[in-house]
């Protein structure tokens, strides 16, 4: 079974977690290629190698010496280096990068060094071949990821190499130049790795042993997801949950190709598998809840509303033309509301609701702020009578005040809106109201 393994900043933090990496690596011969990230925090005063680089490409474009910060990455990566023994001089990849950064390089060639370094570094100490990401990743001229170059360059590549290390978060524009995907974009790469190759599973390695249910922030030693569709996780990642970057989920699902969430740390312990369907092992109507805070509605209000043709357009006009997406629609006969962001709604509220009242002339209009979203997603909901009858019953018993509802076309998900104060009870009222009442 061919795999891909993708490794996280934190399980490649320093010697150690290199060791722990390589025993994994070499546990398992269909483990043939890897894509590592830079290395992440040691510890909770230590810093991020990418944001590191990104001070220091920041700092030199200012004119200001980056002595300090040069000393800081040394010492990290000739750490790591001299702690694995490796018979491998660092010192003029750390001299290039240094005198690159100094001459001006763009924030996206001194961030993508972290991982083009750590890259280096875990090829040399598995001895595996080094494929620069740069020859195998490639942009379009508007930055925008170009796959179908990369497909067929990288499956080319990797059809010559039995292992290699691939570092994650970069490519390259047509010129030559660096370019980087957004923060998290080492899991896209592993992906992209995953497709090229025609893996059968795509591993993510990182700190935790895979998706839960909800928020441990939230809710106390909440359950781990064993298994979760595409769809699931696209909708608990957009609100909120953050294990896995959002966009690293499309170039596998093209493929059919399942996402294995290990830990590094706890490799014995099998994680969370995201596949394109599984009708099966559904415990209960849901598979997991997340929210967000920081909404706004606005509810309009006009008599004979769904009789006049082309007022919804209007009102969702009055958003395009300040830049305002919005992100749920829910409606009756008379009504019509749009739930924003409040980052998005951000010194445009006034402007939006002026442009409502001249193009749509409403009977009223009402702004109700301090809203947070809680999802409960689930691939069972739809086989499951009464599943939204429990989840408004634990809002009520908790005294939590529904202030919206939406439930999609689709039926995998049902988002309720509720006053931010009350975000955390509700999340817990939840996962109580079902959890408990699983098998």
């Amino acid at each position: 079974m061919l795999k891909v393994a993708k490794f996280g900043g934190s399980s490649l933090a320093d010697a150690r977690q290199f060791q722990k990496v390589k025993a994994i690596l070499l546990m398992d011969e269909g483990r043939r290629y890897v894509v590592p990230s830079a290395p992440g925090k040691r510890d909770d005063e230590d810093e991020k190698v990418t944001d590191l680089l990104y001070l220091m490409q920041k700092k030199a474009a200012q004119g200001e010496k980056i002595d300090e910060e040069f000393a800081r990455l040394k010492e990290r990566f000739a750490g790591i280096v001299e702690a694995l023994e490796l018979e491998l001089d660092i010192l003029p990849h750390l001299g290039e990068l240094r005198e690159a950064i100094e001459g001006g390089a763009s924030p996206d060639f001194a961030a993508s060094r972290g991982e083009y370094l750590n890259g280096i570094v875990l090829s040399h100490y598995l001895g595996w071949e080094f494929i620069d990401a740069a020859e195998v990743v490639f942009f379009g001229e508007n930055g925008v990821f170009d796959a179908d170059q990369t497909q067929e360059v990288l499956s080319a590549k990797l059809a010559k190499a039995k292992n290699a290390v691939i570092p994650g978060f970069y490519g390259s524009m047509p010129n030559g130049e660096i370019h980087t995907f957004s923060r998290g974009g080492s899991d896209i790469t592993g992906a992209i790795v995953a497709r090229a190759c025609s893996a059968a599973l795509y591993e993510n390695w990182t700190d935790v042993s895979g998706f839960l249910m909800a928020d441990p922030r939230i809710v106390k030693k909440p359950r781990e997801i064993e298994v979760i569709t595409y769809r699931e996780l696209r909708e608990l990642s957009y609100m909120g949950a953050t294990v896995l970057h959002d966009e690293a989920i499309f170039p596998v699902r093209m493929a059919g190709i399942p996402i294995n969430i290990r830990n590094t740390n706890e490799p014995s312990a099998p994680g969370t598998m995201i596949v394109r369907a599984d009708e099966s092992q559904v415990r209960g109507a849901i598979t997991g809840i997340a929210g967000k805070k920081g909404f706004t509605a606005i509810a309009v209000e006009k008599n004979l509303m769904n009789a006049e043709l082309g007022f919804g357009r209007r009102v969702l006009q009055a958003l395009e033309e300040s830049g305002v997406p919005f992100e749920h629609l829910p409606t009756g006969i008379d009504t019509m509301t749009v739930l924003c962001s409040d980052a998005n709604l951000a010194g445009r509220i006034e402007g939006v609701i002026e442009t409502i009242r001249r193009s749509c002339e409403p009977d009223h209009i009402e702004v109700i702020s301090g809203l947070s979203l809680v999802a409960t997603v689930g691939r069972g909901m739809v086989r499951y009578p009464g599943t939204a009858a429990k989840i408004f019953a634990a809002l009520a018993e908790a005294g939590v005040n529904i202030r919206m509802i939406d439930q999609g076309s689709s039926e995998i998900n049902i988002i309720t809106a509720v006053e931010s104060a009350d975000f955390e009870r509700a999340v817990n009222a939840i996962y109580s109201a079902f959890v408990k009442s699983s098998p």
